[in-house]
């Protein structure tokens, strides 16, 4: 029956099976027949379970008996089954543009329809639930045999290092990235600012500005994160995590509690 099964999808180029596909077909499978076959074939690691009643096929039959899907392939199957949008961030995203050499084991994406973990074959997914509004800037990657991947661009990326620095715990790593980059002027200060008004908020304004401001940027642009800022006397720490003592920046209302 799995051979049977293969050369039926095959033909017809299918990707993704749905409960009921198979009842019906030319392959005249009964719904306990077909049940009982997706299962197996799911157990056994020729097809992969993206939710219950739907299956990631792979394009090929699977050599040696046993197949999983790409990080891409998974993340593509889950969204496209919810009409969803995602863009792949956090430390998926600082490994791929070289800000950090970690490869995770893990696929983080901000989308707009799930939360929480996900497993698709072996791709272990934490997803992050985010408003429509928040999902942008980002890259269109073809990934190794074809498939299309969409990241978080490499300023949105940097952005997000101090914006979601609880969740991927990269500061004071993420300040470091922004002075490499640059440096190198892979980004620029504009394009930063740009970025972190539309995606940021106000303690990631606070933080940057302080920091653009040490990096000798130019006045304009830090203006235009002080306009987005009401005045305060509350202050923030520039590393979250650290007590919450040291020189005080009174323009951005920032602690620098680490040397910088």
């Amino acid at each position: 029956m799995g051979t049977q099964f293969f050369a039926y999808v095959q033909m017809r180029q299918m990707r993704m099976v749905r409960t009921g596909d198979l009842v019906g077909s030319v392959l005249r499978f009964s719904p306990d027949q077909e049940r009982k076959l997706l299962s197996r074939m799911a157990r056994g690691g020729l097809i992969a379970r993206v939710r219950q009643g739907l299956y990631l096929v792979p394009p090929h039959l699977p050599l040696g008996g046993a197949w999983t899907p790409t990080e891409a392939e998974a993340l593509n199957a889950l969204m496209e089954d919810r009409k969803g949008r995602y863009q792949i961030c956090g430390p998926n995203a600082f490994s791929f543009y070289g800000f950090d050499d970690q490869i995770p084991n893990r696929v983080y994406g901000y989308n707009n329809r799930l939360s929480g973990d996900r497993r698709v074959g072996t791709v272990d997914m934490p997803l992050i639930k985010v408003a429509d509004v928040r999902l942008g800037d980002t890259e269109e990657v073809t990934m190794e045999g074809g498939e299309k991947a969409v990241y978080s661009s490499r300023v949105r990326s940097l952005v997000d290092a101090v914006y979601d620095w609880s969740r991927f715990n990269d500061i004071p790593r993420g300040y470091e990235w922004i002075r490499r980059e640059l440096k190198a002027e892979r980004v620029s200060a504009e394009a930063l600012v740009k970025c972190t008004l539309r995606y940021g908020d106000i303690g990631t304004i606070r933080r940057l500005g302080a920091l653009l401001e040490r990096e000798g940027v130019a006045e304009k642009l830090l203006r235009k994160l002080e306009q987005a800022l009401r005045p305060t006397s509350a202050l923030i720490p520039w590393i979250p995590t650290q007590p919450k003592r040291g020189i005080v920046n009174r323009r951005w209302s920032v602690v620098l509690n680490e040397r910088v």
